[in-house]
């Protein structure tokens, strides 16, 4: 593949959005950048961080490789940016915070902070108990600077994009992001090798990405929050497969979901043999969450679907 430009972490990097960065590189719409992105927690976090170590503060923004300012780009444009490869490294880390932070689905039932540390093949992260969680490497941040004065936060997405995680913005998948400032200011980052819908207990399996993607302004369109195009997967193998699903029912979407995630956790500690650490990590970047219906007042339905395929014994 043709590459226009790279950009390495190492020279541009920021834990903010801030529309008076000074971009790490300039481009013209249409050129393909190479992108070296850190994991969100940056260096942080080590393949030798135990649970015991794992630092009790605040969140501190996720470590993004940017910006890129794209020439032409102006406010009421779209950006389109084709996600053309994704590469990971070798090691992730799935980490729970510390149930005083209220951080993910379930703080009041993890009280500790817990680290996971995984071996990443090509295409397998290798868990407890046999279990192989199938990758699809993607950048939780795809985003462009808000207009608003900074700094902000990455932790909440916006219309520009931003901490979107959603997993299916995969090698070849196309997202489409509205400009609110002159010349973009891209940044991407986040990486994760695999994730659940859901993302419930606050983290993926986070790693080093290298993200190849073409970047292009659209006049021609316009949109008030993001857009994308994917082929998925949709499941872990990327095909239809059997399931094993738990259920929440709530008039609060939320609350639903904690039961369904919890029932999840619940039956994985039971049935499989998995500490409830482990199964929560598990459920966080294996289990999708779907809200099967929302229109039978006052009561939602949502469940947590789990690949049986996961497991050696299926």
């Amino acid at each position: 593949m043709d590459v226009d430009h790279s950009l390495s972490h190492e020279t541009a990097l920021h834990t903010s959005w801030n529309s008076s960065l000074s971009p790490g590189l300039r481009v013209e719409s249409g050129e393909v950048v190479s992108f070296d992105c850190l994991n969100d927690s940056g260096p942080r976090i080590t393949p030798e961080t135990r649970s015991e170590d794992l630092p009790e503060t605040e969140f501190v923004g996720h470590h993004l490789t940017g910006p890129v300012a794209v020439e032409g780009a102006r406010p009421g444009d779209v950006l389109q940016v084709e996600i053309l490869e994704v590469g990971h490294d070798d090691w992730g880390y799935t980490l729970i915070r510390s149930g005083e932070t209220g951080k993910g689905l379930l703080p009041a039932a993890f009280p500790d902070p817990f680290v996971y540390h995984w071996d990443l093949d090509d295409d397998v992260g290798h868990f407890e108990a046999g279990i192989e969680v199938p990758l699809a490497p993607f950048p939780g941040v795809v985003g462009v600077a808000p207009a608003a004065e900074g700094p902000h936060s990455t932790g909440p997405p916006r219309r520009v994009g931003g901490n979107l995680d959603v997993k299916h913005l995969t090698e070849g998948s196309t997202v489409y992001l509205p400009v609110e400032v002159d010349d973009a200011l891209f940044s991407i980052g986040d990486g994760h090798a695999a994730q659940g819908d859901g993302e419930v207990c606050v983290t993926a399996i986070e790693t080093p990405l290298q993200v190849t993607a073409r970047l292009t302004v659209r006049t021609d369109l316009d949109l008030d929050s993001p857009q994308f195009e994917t082929t998925g997967p949709f499941t872990p193998s990327g095909r239809d497969e059997p399931t094993f699903a738990t259920t929440g029912i709530s008039d609060d979407p939320e609350e639903a979901a904690r039961s369904a995630v919890k029932a999840l956790v619940d039956h994985l500690h039971d049935h499989h043999g998995l500490a409830r650490e482990a199964a929560y990590v598990l459920c966080s970047v294996a289990a999708d969450l779907k809200i099967n219906e929302a229109v039978n007042e006052p009561n939602w339905v949502v469940s947590a679907y789990l690949a049986k395929r996961l497991f050696p014994d299926e």
